[in-house]
């Protein structure tokens, strides 16, 4: 000690001695009078406490748990059927009970761990060798709770305009959905956009929408920016990259199925051989429900390429009805204009066939044994367009058996006597 440090402390040399001497001495007093058997009682005393609060506060915590648990697993068929019903099925009352019990174990368990971490400096700091520790262990658990602090503070801007960037996508999405959904129901009519094109318009708004809002509120995302952020993003683009084509292609050809107004939703159609009705018209896949209540999926890839035949399109776009049309082959024998009759009698007799038009018959071919001649018959309605068919087959069978006409379809070769006939015999209902 010399005159250069007292200047370093603006002081002379003997005031910088007296300092250092009175530092010792209180630095000597408070090390004597915490290290009595008095300080150390009071300590345990004061740790005893502190443990017994831990203790209780630990019991009922758990008891806590154990009743939010209980009550969570009594709400299965109350609170949480009803949040279902409000969601539109979308939550399932099981999978929410297990999701919120899982959470609430979450909870439990980092609570208990962060008041046990707490714990230990305050323990640390009643006793006198292990106070250096708890100060350590303070200043620690302060800079962490700083550095937290101030990251979020630094994302509070951020976190605004993400903020604002979702309100402003939220009320432009309601927006757009009430304006489709006006078109939808013929409130508001634009010429040359058909009705069945507003909802899949909304939900291809919907989805520019969250994308244009994603790219929007990319760049304020806290650790955007950070390589491994980054290196996340690079994964997704590459997968997405892989599975793109067929994805695409699909995606594609559902948009020019939708926009070409091929079917919608409930029509009736044959596609690549697979007859029923169209129960889901996706961006993926169409599925169809045949009539045996198979549930079939097309990748609509597959569908734009195959020819498509709509039996309710008529009936809805020009308000006529679809027609079937079967045909038999009748001998030389029997003459044309009573083949007529007997066709146009058996359309007359089947329930499922309407009149708005009159059924009539066309010879469609003289071939070599016997004449072709085609029925057209129109249905009253699309959807049983099946079960109508298989009426006027029974019903032609029925005329022509009543008639002693004999039906030579499908053609066959037989040796007969000239007697023998293929007629089969009257019919006595029972």
């Amino acid at each position: 000690m010399d005159d250069r440090g007292g200047a370093c402390f603006g002081l002379k040399r003997q005031q910088l001695a007296e300092r250092y001497r009175d530092s010792l001495r209180l630095a000597l007093a408070n090390y004597r009078r915490s290290h009595t058997a008095g300080a150390w009682s009071r300590g345990t005393g004061l740790a005893l406490l502190v443990l017994g609060f831990y203790v209780l506060w630990v019991r009922l915590q758990r008891r806590l748990h154990g009743s939010l648990r209980t009550w969570i697993g009594a709400q299965e068929a109350g609170l949480f059927v009803r949040v279902q019903q409000r969601s539109g099925q979308l939550l399932d009352p099981v999978q929410l009970r297990a999701s919120l019990q899982l959470l609430l174990q979450v909870l439990h368990w980092a609570l208990l761990l962060l008041i046990s971490y707490l714990l230990i400096p305050l323990l640390l700091g009643f006793f006198p060798p292990t106070q250096g520790i708890a100060e350590d262990l303070r200043a620690q658990i302060l800079a962490l709770v700083g550095r937290l602090l101030a990251a979020i503070v630094a994302t509070i801007p951020n976190l605004a305009s993400i903020l604002v960037i979702l309100v402003l996508a939220v009320l432009v999405n309601r927006c757009s959905h009430a304006w489709f959904q006006a078109l939808d129901r013929g409130r508001i009519r634009i010429p040359g956009f058909y009705q069945e094109w507003a909802l899949p318009t909304a939900r291809l708004a919907t989805i520019l929408i969250i994308l244009a809002s994603v790219v929007l509120a990319y760049p304020y995302i806290p650790g955007s920016s950070s390589k491994a952020f980054q290196g996340a993003g690079l994964l997704l683009g590459v997968l997405a990259a892989l599975g793109s084509s067929a994805i695409a292609t699909n995606i594609i050809s559902g948009l020019m199925l939708i926009y070409t107004r091929a079917f919608r939703e409930g029509d009736r159609v044959e596609i690549n051989g697979t007859i029923g009705v169209v129960q889901d018209r996706a961006l993926l896949v169409t599925r169809i429900q045949t009539p045996r209540n198979e549930l079939v999926s097309i990748p609509n890839a597959t569908v734009i390429a195959a020819s498509i035949l709509n039996y309710s399109f008529s009936r809805r776009e020009i308000a006529r009805p679809v027609a079937l049309a079967t045909t038999i082959t009748i001998g030389y024998d029997v003459p044309w204009r009573r083949v007529h009759e007997l066709m146009l009698a058996a359309a007359h007799s089947v329930e499922g066939i309407t009149d708005e038009l009159s059924p009539y018959v066309i010879q469609t071919s003289l071939n070599d044994f016997h004449i072709s001649y085609e029925l057209n018959a129109f249905v009253r309605d699309v959807s049983t367009y099946r079960q109508t068919l298989s009426d006027l087959l029974a019903a032609l069978q029925d005329q022509f058996a009543a008639a002693q006409v004999e039906i030579l379809s499908p053609g066959y070769h037989a040796i007969r006597s000239g007697r023998a006939s293929t007629l089969p015999p009257p019919y006595a209902p029972s």
